[in-house]
């Protein structure tokens, strides 16, 4: 799975549209990011700037933006509403895809110390890049704000990077709070009545924080305090949420607004589902959801395999079905149509240059390789066999399933079409994957090699092409393998009627690894390592005979039940 981190940089300008501009221009530099959104707010005299991408051109535009906001923004002149301590006031990074919160966290540690060393910006590392509990908290690290660091750098209580005494560059350009922290989801949930009241009742309800103690439990009596003064809280149902109940005039309804700041710990569809309880208990209908802004698509996904588990269904189908569910779960068109290129993060940066094979009807794959090119060849067609005989364990699973007199054992067979489909998923990649490597070595040959160097260079870079080329069909065959055991345990446990599909999976699936296999031997050929070839010819040797005996063996079980029948 690719890697995709958000990045959400403060910069402490709101007002001057000319230096806001030239931040984001200098963020967008290389067209290796894509900016979703730039908000600056006059009051606060601030501008938040949300990108997306990889980790290093993230890491490289943060960089950038920093830098230029370091340039233009004197922080010896800067007023505002909001809390800050420097012209790149926070910079935290968010996972998307693909990545942990704690990988995350070691790139913001190499972020803060490459903008201290590199440009000169001190920095503190807050949340869960933090290197002390104390600063976790973003306040403990901004305390005084920019009016407080002549106390504080250099006397103990100064940067994690870039620590030194206040002089004139950091008088100029403050200091910044790098961090690593997970996304936060806005939601709002729609609510079948025009009372607020009854909307902050149900926020109250599920939100971390809760609502006070009353004397009495009475919703009017006065709110109780503990020894030190403070009010006691009784705390909400959903933890790392906080909520209130408003009434949206556009609409004509009220809703609970919540922002959801750890999806780990309380998913969108637990935050859903619970909204949906609270509701109920006061004579409210939760009737849809708006998302505010972008999520992951996992967040999407994972909604949809919960609403499919408790309608006793497989998750084994198309993520495309598995959205729909989602979608339709939460009411997330209820107020206008869902539209994924807008809503999620991946497929809103999705590269949509040139189609993809995998994206490809039957019959323009057929003559794409038909045709007069080279690419794609018999690799992508091996990795496209596997993916069939993959999709044929997964129709096998999700019909067993189905199979009436069958409904107890469900799980069991949703289990298997789920690992199916996963397989399905990771070969469909290779199709175009195994294209992309043919493409490198003839990338090679339009290389210059008239120097010493240049023939140098050129010969490594055709080795390193041809090494990929040949793990590439490699992984192929290691992919493909796998199917067989969700093929065998179809054969063996699946509805009977579909035993012949689980054969014609299997036959699939030994065409894709012997196939592969012949494209290992052939882009082996070329590799000078002679130690390195030898070990992927051997394994690819093992795994083509395991295939063989794989398929023989579910073929004997599918001619067995067939004679049964």
């Amino acid at each position: 799975m690719k890697q995709i981190i958000e990045c959400v940089p403060n910069f402490s300008e709101g007002r001057d549209k000319d230096i806001i501009n030239a931040i984001v221009a200098a963020i967008e530099e290389g067209n290796e990011v894509r900016v979703l959104d730039v908000d600056p707010g006059e009051a606060t005299n601030r501008t938040v700037v949300t990108f997306v991408g990889e980790p290093q051109p993230v890491m490289e535009a943060a960089l950038r933006g920093m830098k230029k906001a370091a340039e233009l923004i004197d922080m010896r002149k800067h007023h505002g509403a909001h809390p800050r301590m420097g012209a790149t006031d926070v910079c935290p990074l968010i996972p998307v895809s693909g990545i942990t919160l704690e990988e995350c966290a070691s790139l913001a540690r190499q972020l803060a110390e490459r903008a201290a060393t590199e440009l000169n910006i001190p920095c503190y590392c807050y949340e869960a890049a933090a290197f002390t509990p104390e600063r976790k908290n973003l306040a403990v690290c901004r305390q005084g704000e920019y009016e407080g660091l002549a106390e504080r750098m250099g006397k103990g209580d100064g940067p994690d990077f870039g620590d030194r005494p206040f002089d004139e560059e950091a008088a100029r350009t403050g200091c910044t709070a790098v961090g690593a922290r997970d996304f936060l989801i806005a939601v709002n949930f729609n609510l079948n009545t025009t009372s607020t009241r009854r909307a902050n009742a149900i926020a109250f309800d599920v939100r971390e924080k809760g609502r006070p103690k009353r004397e009495g439990g009475k919703p009017n009596g006065k709110p109780l305090k503990d020894e030190a003064g403070n009010v006691i809280m009784l705390p909400g149902t959903l933890k790392a949420t906080k909520a209130i109940g408003w009434f949206i005039d556009e609409y004509g309804i009220a809703q609970v607004s919540m922002n959801i700041t750890d999806i780990a710990t309380t998913p969108l569809h637990v935050a859903f589902d619970e909204v949906c309880r609270a509701a109920a208990k006061r004579g409210v209908r939760v009737t849809g959801t708006e998302i505010v802004g972008l999520v992951p698509k996992r967040t999407i996904i994972d909604a949809g395999k919960h609403y499919l588990h408790k309608q006793q269904r497989s998750a084994g189908i198309s993520e495309d079905e598995i959205v729909k569910i989602a979608v339709k779960s939460m009411g997330l068109d209820e107020l206008k149509p869902f539209v994924r290129e807008e809503k999620i993060i991946e497929d809103m940066i999705a590269d949509k240059k040139g189609r993809k094979l995998i994206d490809l009807t039957c019959k323009e794959f057929a003559e794409e390789t038909a045709s007069e090119s080279p690419a794609p060849g018999g690799g992508s067609i091996s990795a496209y066999m596997g993916v069939l005989g993959a999709a044929l364990a997964a129709m096998v699973a999700n019909l067993s399933a189905h199979k009436p007199g069958w409904d107890d054992r469900w799980e069991e067979f949703a289990s298997v079409a789920e690992k199916a489909h996963h397989i399905q998923d990771r070969l469909l990649s290779l199709v175009d994957e195994d294209t992309e490597a043919f493409n490198r070595i003839m990338a090679v040959f339009a290389m210059p090699k008239k120097t010493p160097e240049e023939k140098e260079a050129r010969s490594k870079a055709l080795q390193d092409a041809t090494l990929y080329a040949t793990e590439v069909p490699l992984r192929t065959m290691k992919t493909a393998i796998e199917a067989f055991d969700v093929l065998e345990e179809m054969a063996l446990k699946g509805n009977p009627a579909s035993v012949s599909d689980a054969g014609v999976g299997a036959l699939a699936a030994r065409s894709a690894v012997l196939g592969a296999n012949l494209n290992v031997r052939i882009n082996a050929a070329g590799l000078k390592d002679r130690v390195v070839a030898d070990a992927l010819l051997e394994e690819a040797s093992h795994i083509a005979s395991s295939a063989i005996e794989r398929e023989r063996r579910i073929l004997e079980i599918v001619d067995g039940v067939i004679s049964k029948n």
